[in-house]
């Protein structure tokens, strides 16, 4: 005879059968989970549930939820306008200088934290007062709109151009070493001459002075800009003393 009873098996195969008899007679009384037929529902419950108090007042909150949200998008649409005026120049679509800076503070972050090459380049116009004594202040600001619609085509998306005051411009050109940066600028003032500013039909002679450095790790932005300008400067200087 082998090992365990067929006998001992069999008692406790009925037995278990016997329990689960048992169990089945003892909870018979309890019914199965209900199925809800309806599918309409308020916030996932089923509508059918709630009584027209509750039901209402779901939906009052509802409405008042949605109130909500339109009006935070509303305010997030106004202060992302506002922001954006905030860091436009008055006078021209570009950055303004406090917004200049704070770009070029990102970018040298960015060339410290990648070993990156970057530029900036500071621009002032030459002949400028000429145009605003000779042709007024319309003919200035229309000036400045010209210079800074073509500094903005002749640099790619990812840079940045800015107005730094009164006639005076910034680029920032990133991933741009300073060999690349000063072709750059000697290429503008051809292309200035070749398609002229002209006001009333009148060309004006407009040229530009510019003053190039490298971005570089730990250099403070505001530093930058007055390294940037004090070459521009030089040159300017430079160039009166050839024309006289």
């Amino acid at each position: 005879m082998k090992v365990g009873s067929t006998d001992r098996s069999a008692r406790t195969v009925s037995t278990g059968k016997a329990t689960a008899k048992a169990a089945t007679d003892a909870y018979g009384s309890v019914s199965a989970p209900r199925t809800i037929s309806d599918t309409t529902s308020i916030m996932g419950i089923p509508e059918a549930e709630l009584t027209p108090k509750v039901r209402e007042a779901i939906m009052t909150l509802m409405e008042e939820v949605d109130r909500l949200r339109r009006s935070v998008d509303g305010i997030n649409k106004r202060l992302a306008e506002a922001e954006k005026l905030a860091d436009q120049d008055p006078l021209l679509p570009i950055y303004n200088r406090r917004a200049f800076v704070r770009e070029l503070t990102r970018v040298q972050a960015s060339v410290e934290r990648y070993d990156s090459a970057a530029s900036l380049i500071y621009i002032d116009l030459n002949g400028f007062k000429e145009v605003n004594d000779t042709h007024g202040h319309q003919a200035g600001d229309f000036v400045l709109a010209e210079v800074s619609k073509r500094l903005v085509t002749s640099v790619r998306e990812t840079d940045i151009v800015g107005r730094l005051g009164g006639d005076e411009f910034g680029l920032i050109l990133a991933r741009t070493d300073q060999g690349a940066a000063t072709n750059l600028m000697q290429r503008l003032p051809r292309e200035m001459d070749n398609n002229p500013i002209l006001w009333e039909g009148q060309k004006l002679d407009i040229g530009m002075s510019f003053g190039v450095v490298p971005i570089l790790s730990g250099m403070n932005a505001e530093q930058a800009l007055s390294e940037a300008d004090d070459k521009m400067y030089k040159q300017k200087m430079q160039s009166k003393k050839g024309e006289s």
